[in-house]
């Protein structure tokens, strides 16, 4: 009632800005670049009353561009009856404007947000009307642009004719987004429901995905989320976290909900502590709610929270986006497939940069591994012919689908090449490694188990402290491991490698470490003691255990190695417990192995696992056997 009163009172004083609808729309000329405000800020009975008025006089006026980021609505002005009145330049692709744009009825821009406004202040796009939504004056004359300051505020400030639609449900939002009653030329007023957007509720494949991004965030980080599917389950993967800061150009329900758990505090922000920074919203009607008058958000230009200069002043600032294809060498398009414009460049470059120079910053792309059913691989050779490159190959830390995290940063081509397969999916894999060895990506040798049997088996992940208090990751072996054990054999002593292969043989050429990640787990089982440095960023092999079935005998051949410095530190029992463990539960009766007479170790750890162990000496070797007892290992 208040914002009634005070909407009448301006009435009053500027009598010349509350014109009928036709008398504001006959101030537009031929050829003007008409703005329109951005997503579920569009005012969308301005917009409708505008076509409105050109269909009841079709020639009021010709050849006007519509200049919008994008919109949620039905895009009326697209209509072919309306193409000598109307020409849409879109700065993104949406779905009501999708085909418009790629049947030539319509243009796109393709630009990163964070540059738009100053392609309106250099009028290398003239802005002549702008049409936006605010919310009703206070009583200093001040409307808000509510959940639209984006690109809004730039092109209100540099249209020669400003028409407002005021609308009571728009809330009042701190940060850029006032703009005072003197410099709105007509107010319209007309309240109606904001446009609202909302994702649907998320599958396994998208909670898989939400989990694995997840892991990689850290407490106190300040997050960046793209909209969509993808991203919205991310945020709903968070609510463990402690201490997260927001600086992104969306605000949507899922970070007003971590907002309201406390997850999102702002608190360890090094850039507006204290405050979530957004551009823009799309969200729910109960989050508009949340916005108004609420001092913890404010909304700025989209070339301040865009700029990656901005971005970059949050520590451990982290990125994440999700794209349509991501081909072998990390290089990702997330705006068209093949020459067919889907979406658009905005800002996901802007803040993936931004991330990148922050202190501890990271980026991360997160995608379903195929579309269509299952029937098309996301991951791909190379991108399709005619695809944008969003994001270039220096942009993107990690990739993560639902098959796991490919850690790309400063790896070759030939590691992302792998990494980036082992995530894709199954059925793909196959192709993926043919296609990689025609184009020399991958070694032309290398090789791969297909199937089921050469599944990474992730559940078998677990952590472990050794006797000695040693914390230390055991996992399964991947095929993109064979760096790592490079690595790690090569910095073993000469002993230890005699002890091991029982040679004093140390190259360790790719041929042979092929042996060790190639991995068909049916027969096979290798298991790795790693110590993570953060986020799996680093991770450093420290031991190995293995073993190979002998299906004659229902035993398997055991063997462990540990890197010398770690030696004596329990590295060694808790692999081979685990590997004792892993099976049994495969239903195996034991294990075999041969162990130098000189190898002290390796004999007291074999002896003192509470195996039932035989064993006989030939030529400087003991050849072992040690049944299970029927007791459960822990």
């Amino acid at each position: 009632m208040k914002d009634i009163t005070l909407l009448e009172e301006f009435k009053k004083i500027y009598p010349e800005k509350f014109m009928p609808e036709a008398g504001i729309f006959g101030h537009i000329h031929a050829g003007d670049r008409i703005f329109i405000g951005t997503g579920c800020g569009e005012p969308q009975y301005l917009v409708q009353a505008l076509v409105d008025y050109v269909k009841n006089d079709p020639k009021a006026f010709f050849d006007a561009e519509l200049i919008h980021v994008w919109t949620l609505g039905v895009a009326p002005y697209t209509d072919e009856k309306l193409q000598e009145n109307f020409r849409l330049d879109s700065f993104f692709v949406g779905d009501s404007t999708r085909n418009s744009v790629n049947r030539g009825a319509a243009d796109y821009t393709p630009i990163f947000l964070s540059s738009v406004p100053d392609l309106f202040r250099t009028e290398l796009i003239p802005v002549d009307v702008a049409l936006i939504q605010t919310s009703p004056p206070d009583k200093h004359g001040y409307l808000s642009l509510g959940i639209s300051v984006d690109v809004t505020k730039s092109a209100t400030e540099m249209a020669e004719l400003v028409v407002a639609q005021v609308n009571k449900n728009m809330p009042r939002t701190h940060g850029d987004g006032f703009i005072n009653i003197k410099d709105i030329d007509f107010i319209l007023p007309y309240d109606e429901p904001l446009l609202e957007y909302s994702v649907k509720a998320p599958n396994d494949i998208v909670q898989r995905i939400g989990k694995y991004v997840a892991r990689i965030i850290e407490d106190g980080s300040t997050i960046q989320v793209g909209y969509g599917l993808i991203p919205d389950a991310v945020v709903h993967s968070l609510l463990d976290k402690k201490d997260l800061g927001v600086h992104t150009e969306l605000l949507s329900d899922g970070i007003v909900e971590l907002m309201k758990k406390g997850v999102v505090t702002n608190r360890k922000k090094t850039n507006n502590p204290g405050k979530t920074i957004a551009s823009f919203c799309m969200g729910s009607r109960e989050t508009y709610d949340f916005l108004d008058e609420n001092p913890a958000v404010e909304f700025k230009r989209i070339d301040y929270t865009n700029n990656p200069l901005m971005i970059s002043r949050n520590r451990l600032m982290t990125a994440i986006n999700s794209a349509m294809e991501v081909d072998l060498t990390g290089q990702a398009t997330a705006e068209s497939l093949g020459g067919t414009f889907y979406s658009g460049t905005g800002g996901q470059a802007d803040f993936m940069r931004g991330a990148v120079l922050s202190p501890g910053g990271k980026t991360i792309l997160a995608l379903p591994s195929t579309a269509l059913n299952d029937s098309v691989s996301r991951i791909v050779p190379v991108l399709q012919e005619g695809a944008g490159v969003t994001l270039t190959r220096g942009d993107v830390h990690y990739i993560v689908t639902e098959y796991g995290i490919a850690y790309l940063h400063g790896k070759n081509i030939r590691e992302r090449a792998m990494d980036l397969i082992a995530i894709a999916h199954p059925k793909f894999r196959p192709w993926l490694i043919e296609a990689a060895r025609k184009r020399t990506l991958i070694y032309k040798d290398q090789v791969f188990i297909p199937g089921e049997k050469g599944m990474y088996p992730e559940e078998l992940e677990i952590y472990r402290t050794t006797s000695k208090g040693l914390n230390i990751f055991l996992r399964p072996v991947k095929i993109t491991d064979e760096s790592m054990l490079k690595d790690f054999f090569y910095d073993l002593s000469e002993d230890s490698m005699y002890m091991r292969f029982f040679s004093a043989r140390k190259d360790m050429p790719h041929k042979r470490l092929q042996d060790f990640v190639a991995v068909d787990y049916s027969k096979k089982m290798e298991i790795l003691a790693v110590i993570a440095e953060k986020d799996m960023e680093k991770e450093t092999i420290i031991g190995l255990g293995q073993y190979e079935l002998n299906p004659d005998k229902y035993l398997a051949e055991v063997a462990l190695v540990v890197r010398d410095k770690f030696q004596g530190q329990g590295v060694g029992k808790e692999l081979l417990r685990y590997l004792a463990y892993l099976a049994r539960r495969q239903g195996l009766l034991g294990f075999t192995g041969e162990v130098l007479v000189e190898n002290k170790p390796m004999l007291n750890l074999f002896e003192k696992m509470g195996f039932d162990t035989e064993k006989s000496r030939e030529e400087g070797v003991y050849e072992m056997s040690m049944r299970f007892r029927n007791v459960r290992e822990k």
